[in-house]
């Protein structure tokens, strides 16, 4: 899961939720691919029953909260069901889900076509339900119209467990010099914050979790911190400090 807001106030109604599935879908072939006598190579798809199910419950959960919050209440299943079966399957059973969220709107989205409008107009966009190859790769895209990777947080959340991380990598060239931007760390903390809320009940950690979110936004909505990778000269102890001068 990658969670994507903007903090820039010429688009400050971008504030997505990209959802994928993680255990099986084109990945599930990894390390299982087959290449026939130099001749053809094939991966294959893997969509089963349980894990579109889970994964478009999580989705629908996901946009009843954010929807008390007050965003639209909207979840799009992103896939390409017009050609490949496993695709129509992915559909189907996040229709049958939808249909046990009545409250929460449900509509359909090729994946070419969503990488278009997530381009054109992402405010458009509250949750999006995935395939993990399609995920892997909008996750960036998404990241990229908030300024990069350094700005988007993630998590990987199971049924019992989770675990919350930047949904960028190490970077090895940034090492010692103090130029990484923290911002994706301290937003999944702040996921974290919230996935605890749910499960244990405790309103002050939502509490806390939101805190976090909006000193973030005021710190990038009032143009004074500029990260390295935007052109600027502020590493991670400003924007750390900056931060927690707001919260």
């Amino acid at each position: 899961m990658t969670s994507t807001r903007a903090f820039d106030p010429r688009a400050r109604d971008i504030d997505l939720v990209l959802v994928r599935e993680s255990t099986e879908g084109l990945f599930a072939s990894r390390g299982r691919g087959t290449i026939e006598d130099d001749r053809e190579a094939r991966d294959t798809m893997v969509i089963t029953r349980r894990g579109s199910e889970r994964v478009h419950e999580f989705a629908f959960r996901l946009a009843e909260r954010r929807r008390r919050r007050g965003r639209p209440g909207r979840v799009t299943c992103v896939d390409k069901a017009n050609v490949f079966v496993s695709m129509a399957f992915f559909r189907r059973i996040f229709d049958e889900v939808a249909a046990r969220h009545p409250t929460i709107e449900a509509r359909h989205h090729y994946i070419d076509a969503t990488a278009l409008d997530l381009v054109r107009k992402p405010w458009e966009f509250d949750v999006l339900v995935t395939e993990n190859m399609f995920g892997d790769i909008i996750s960036d895209q998404t990241a990229a119209l908030v300024g990069g990777i350094g700005m988007a947080p993630s998590a990987d959340i199971g049924d019992t467990h989770a675990m919350f991380q930047p949904c960028h990598g190490s970077a090895p060239d940034l090492a010692g010099q103090g130029k990484a931007n923290p911002t994706a760390t301290i937003l999944s903390a702040a996921m974290m914050l919230d996935w605890l809320a749910e499960r244990s009940g405790n309103g002050a950690l939502a509490g806390a979790a939101q805190k976090l979110e909006h000193a973030v936004e005021a710190v990038f909505a009032s143009g004074e911190v500029k990260p390295y990778e935007f052109g600027g000269r502020d590493g991670t102890a400003a924007i750390r400090d900056a931060v927690l001068s707001n919260v």
